[in-house]
C-alpha cells in the first residue's frame, strides 16, 4: 500500500451489498489510487457476510456496518474528500437528502460549502428502471456511466425532466481486467454464470441447470462450472428465491463428474474459462473485456425481463443447442466500444475524465449544496416514503426514534442485538426462499 501523508485523500464508500461494495471500493481506487478508504456497509437484507467480502477482494483501511441515519450523522463536511454512494437508488436518494440537510447547518447556501465530492453510479448493466434509478441518483456531484451508451441515455433522461445533466461522466466498470485470453485450456472449460434473480421461475432455472448438465454429459472432455454468487442463506444485490444449489441437489442422476458448482472471485474463474455462458450477467462484460468467447443465452427468449435485450447487436446471442454443436460467438467490435468493454486496450484511459472531474471539484474549495431533482415539491407522493425507509423525514432530518437510538451498544446488549438481527435475517430468508414461492404455487392451483 502506498505511503500516506497528511494530504492523502480520505474517501468513504457506503455500500448495501457485496457487488456494490466491490463496485464502490474499486471505483474509489480508480479515481485515485493513493487514498485512505473507509468502508461502510449499509445495514439491511443484503449486508454482505465476511465470506462474501473476502470473495470480492476489495480492501479498505476500515470497515463497519452502519444504519443510513447514522452514516448521515457521522459524516461531517470536513471528514472526507470524496464519498462514493454504492447503493440502490432509493438509498442513494435518502443519503443525498440526509447529507444535504446535515451539511447545511450553519452554512449559507450562497457562499457554497466546504464538503466532500459525492459520487455514485451503477454496479453493472442498466437494463431496467432506467428513469427511476437515474432520478434517484440525481443530486450527486458525479454520476458515473459505465459506457458511452449509458452516458448518452443518462443525459437524455436528465434533460427530459429539466434536470442538470452535467454530473454524468463516462467511464467504465472498475473491475474489468485480467490477462487476455490466448487459447484453449486443458480441459476446455465452460462457465455458466448464474444470476440470483434472472430468470425467476423454478421451471426456467431448472431448464438452464439441466442444459448445463447436458452439455457436460455431451462433452465429457470438457469441464462445466456453474458459477454461483452466494451460498444458501446469503444475499447479494438481488433476492434469490430458488438457489441453484437446491436445484442441483435434486437434479436427476446428480451432476456428472465434469460438472460442478463453484464460488470465488469471478476474475480467478475467468483465468481458466474458454467459453462464458450467461443470461445477462455483468460477468459477460468481464469475459468480453478479456477476449474470452462469450454467449448470452436466447433459450428463454430475448426479453427485457431477462436483461439479455441489452446484448442486441453484440454478436453474442446464442442458444444452448448452438453451443452444444460447437458454436463460438464472435463479438461486434463497435458494440464493444460503445459498451465500455475497451477490449482494444484503452481501458486504463476510461477513468481519465472521471478522475479529472473529481479532482477539479475537490480543488474548487467551495461547492454548492447538494440539490437532488426529487424534493417535497417535485415528488410529494414519492420522496417521503423513500426517505422514511432510511429513517429520514421529508426534509432529510432523522425521524423521531431514529436520532435518539444509540448507534452501537456494548457488552450483552450488543450481543443480544446481533443475535436478534441474525434471527430476523434468517426468518426473512426463510420467507423469501420457502414461504413466498409456496404461496405463489398455491395461488396457481
Amino acid at each position: 500500500m502506498p505511503s500516506r501523508t497528511a494530504s492523502t485523500p480520505r474517501v468513504a464508500v457506503l455500500a448495501d451489498s457485496d457487488t456494490r461494495w466491490k463496485w464502490g471500493a474499486l471505483t474509489a481506487y480508480r479515481l485515485q489510487s493513493d487514498i485512505r478508504l473507509d468502508g461502510y456497509l449499509l445495514r439491511g437484507r443484503a449486508t454482505p457476510t465476511v465470506r462474501q467480502l473476502d470473495e470480492v477482494g476489495a480492501r479498505a483501511d476500515s470497515l463497519r456496518e452502519i444504519r443510513g441515519v447514522d452514516f448521515v450523522r457521522s459524516v461531517d463536511r470536513t471528514r472526507y474528500d470524496v464519498i462514493v454512494l454504492a447503493c440502490v437508488g432509493g438509498a442513494v436518494q435518502a443519503m443525498l437528502h440526509g447529507l444535504a440537510r446535515a451539511w447545511s447547518a450553519g452554512t449559507p447556501d450562497a457562499a457554497g460549502q466546504h464538503r466532500p465530492v459525492v459520487v455514485t453510479g451503477y454496479v453493472g448493466v442498466v437494463y431496467e428502471k432506467l428513469a427511476d434509478g437515474l432520478l434517484l441518483r440525481h443530486g450527486a456531484d458525479v454520476v458515473l456511466a459505465n459506457s458511452r451508451h449509458d452516458a448518452d441515455r443518462f443525459r437524455e433522461v436528465y434533460r427530459g425532466v429539466g434536470a442538470d445533466d452535467h454530473s454524468v461522466v463516462e467511464c467504465a466498470l472498475p473491475f474489468l481486467g485480467g490477462d487476455r485470453y490466448t487459447g484453449e485450456h486443458t480441459p476446455y472449460t465452460v462457465v455458466f454464470a448464474a444470476q440470483p434473480s434472472v430468470p425467476e421461475s423454478r421451471a426456467d432455472r431448472s431448464y438452464l441447470l439441466r442444459r448445463a448438465v447436458e452439455h457436460a454429459r455431451m462433452h465429457p472432455d470438457r469441464e462445466v462450472l456453474i458459477k454461483l454468487r452466494s451460498k444458501p442463506g446469503e444475499h447479494t444485490t438481488h433476492i434469490e428465491e430458488l438457489p441453484y444449489q437446491k436445484l442441483a441437489a435434486k437434479a436427476p442422476g446428480h451432476l456428472p463428474a465434469n460438472c460442478r458448482l463453484v464460488y470465488g472471485n469471478m476474475g480467478e474463474v475467468l483465468d481458466r474459462t474458454d467459453l462464458m455462458v450467461t443470461v445477462s450477467s455483468t460477468a459477460a462484460l468481464e469475459s468480453l473485456h478479456r477476449g474470452i468467447p462469450t454467449a448470452v443465452l436466447t433459450d428463454l427468449g430475448v426479453r427485457e425481463a431477462l436483461g439479455n435485450h441489452h446484448f442486441l447487436g453484440s454478436g453474442c446471442l446464442a442458444s444452448w443447442d448452438e453451443l452444444d454443436a460447437g458454436h463460438r460467438p464472435e463479438p461486434d467490435r463497435e458494440w464493444l466500444a460503445r459498451q465500455g468493454v475497451a477490449a482494444d486496450g484503452s481501458y486504463e484511459k476510461a477513468f481519465d475524465a472521471a478522475r479529472a472531474r473529481v479532482t477539479v471539484l475537490r480543488e474548487a474549495g467551495l461547492l454548492p449544496p447538494l440539490a437532488p431533482y426529487y424534493t417535497p415539491r417535485t415528488a410529494p407522493g414519492y420522496l417521503p416514503g423513500i426517505l422514511a425507509r432510511h429513517g429520514l423525514d421529508p426534509q432529510g432530518e432523522p425521524l423521531a426514534g431514529y436520532d435518539e437510538a444509540p448507534e452501537e451498544t456494548g457488552g450483552l446488549r450488543r450481543v443480544a442485538r446481533e443475535t436478534v438481527r441474525e434471527a430476523a435475517r434468517g426468518a426473512y430468508r426463510h420467507g423469501v426462499q420457502r414461504v413466498a414461492p409456496a404461496i405463489r404455487r398455491w395461488g396457481q392451483l
